[in-house]
């Protein structure tokens, strides 16, 4: 549910004023209706399973809400701004969720000049779900079936397992390692695979980072 929450704000729903980076205060995402060929499937309604899970998630006993649905009744606040990376919170369903965003500093393609939609890291807690700090990237293009994908931040590499048009990082025991790698390192590197073979690699600022993680772990004790 969180993510269609997201979904919301990338495609301006939930946008009336919201930043969603320091890069991109005043930008748009690109239309949906743009005439120019995508990398990017069009997205799910719900979002995928994270088989990172110490348990595998229940499936749900009904689609996910729309995202206009969602936004309407939970849309997320910028509560701060902290370099290239937004703190937000929202209660959807009266669940309060608090994710840092940002998009890529960076992007490159190979072929290059690959057109796709926007890419958007997040480190999210929600506190219903006993989920803290969890890293995803929508990588803004459908991911080849059973690639991996890699993380690369402070020196270290971590493997990130695919579904659609999202990342979450493999081994789920690594993933304290990473923020703490990212709160202290200035660039997040991410590499994929599209459906189509196109490889990318998107580089994320990590300015502000630390303090937007502060920022969220503070809104989400309330």
């Amino acid at each position: 549910m969180w993510r269609v929450l997201i979904l919301a704000l990338m495609t301006g729903v939930a946008a009336g004023g919201i930043a969603v980076s320091a890069r991109a205060q005043t930008a748009q995402p690109t239309p949906k209706s743009s005439p120019a060929p995508k990398e990017a499937a069009p997205k799910p309604a719900a979002p995928p399973a994270n088989t990172n899970a110490k348990a595998a998630p229940k499936p749900e006993s009904k689609p996910a809400a729309p995202a206009a649905a969602v936004a309407g009744g939970a849309e997320p606040t910028l509560i701060g701004q902290f370099g290239t990376w937004g703190a937000y919170s929202a209660t959807p369903n009266g669940k309060k969720v608090c994710f840092a965003l940002a998009k890529p500093s960076s992007s490159k393609t190979n072929p290059p000049n690959r057109p796709r939609d926007p890419a958007y890291a997040f480190v999210s807690t929600r506190p219903a779900e006993k989920v803290n700090n969890e890293v995803s990237v929508m990588i803004g293009y459908a991911l080849k079936p059973g690639s991996e994908s890699t993380a690369e931040v402070g020196g270290a590499s971590f493997a990130m397992y695919t579904q659609g048009d999202g990342l979450w990082i493999k081994n789920a025991a690594e993933e304290e390692r990473m923020v703490e790698a990212m709160r202290k390192s200035a660039d997040l590197v991410v590499k994929g695979v599209s459906a189509k073979g196109t490889e990318t690699t998107d580089t994320f600022s990590l300015k502000g980072l630390a303090q937007a993680l502060d920022k969220i772990a503070q809104d989400c004790r309330r």
